[in-house]
């Protein structure tokens, strides 16, 4: 399967390598272009609003047989790191009879199988949910195939329920001050927005499992953050 590795035990999904190789010839090439085109580029630039930025002026006085090599290296270089960073940025899952482990850019998360009921992708999120219907998991899985991940499921009869999450009309945009939130919960979901708008990832997961342990899902959506809040009734002691 390519991104795929399996044994009797367990089956590993990740990004599969030929994304990374597209990753790094594309922008080897859009350097190579640049080479060719950034003489042509900078004058025209000229003509239009009577100047460029410094960079760009020097490049264009390279000679061609000059700025197409170091073009194609810069590119080349910029590739790798792209495909570096993404790879590292991608998740890998491994599912086993037992358990599913998600590894991400250095941290990990191990869920039990018998706390599963549901799994499912919700579109760029893998997620999954407990007997209550309250989120275990949701991790961004838009670089691993769909299909690997209903196969690797289905090697262990995993409850894989496809594209569709089955509460999905009970999403709203969050509006602070709702009354189907209780103030904790509104209390995470400001402190989950201000620290994604100062990027500080480490806050906002600590919001998100707040959040999670008071039951309710969350997720991000055109820039706004959607929640479904929880279900009435007793939650599960394992949560708590």
């Amino acid at each position: 399967m390519g991104n795929t590795t399996a044994d009797d035990r367990t089956v590993t999904v990740r990004m599969p390598s030929v994304w990374l190789w597209l990753i790094g010839v594309g922008a080897t090439l859009l350097g190579l272009g640049a080479g060719f085109a950034v003489a042509p580029f900078v004058d025209w630039l000229i003509d239009l609003v009577g100047s460029a930025p410094g960079p760009l002026r020097l490049a264009a006085k390279l000679p061609t047989r000059w700025a197409v090599p170091i073009g194609t290296v810069l590119g080349a270089g910029l590739g790798a790191w792209a495909a570096v960073a993404a790879r590292q940025e991608s998740p890998v899952l491994t599912v086993a009879a037992d358990h599913l482990a998600i590894h991400r850019d250095g941290s990990g998360l191990h869920i039990p199988r018998d706390r599963i009921a549901t799994i499912f992708t919700d579109g760029r999120d893998l997620v999954a949910l407990d007997p209550n219907e309250s989120e275990l998991a949701r991790v961004r899985a838009s670089d691993l195939p769909t299909g690997h991940l209903r196969d690797a499921f289905a090697r262990f009869d995993y409850p894989w329920r496809g594209s569709t999450d089955p509460r999905e009309a009970e999403f709203s945009v969050w509006i602070d001050g709702t009354t189907d939130l209780d103030e904790a919960a509104h209390t995470l979901l400001r402190a989950r927005k201000r620290a994604l708008s100062d990027k500080r990832a480490g806050a906002a997961e600590d919001a998100l499992d707040g959040l999670r342990r008071l039951g309710v899902a969350v997720r991000d959506r055109k820039g706004a953050q959607q929640y479904r809040p929880p279900r009435p009734g007793p939650r599960d002691p394992a949560e708590s």
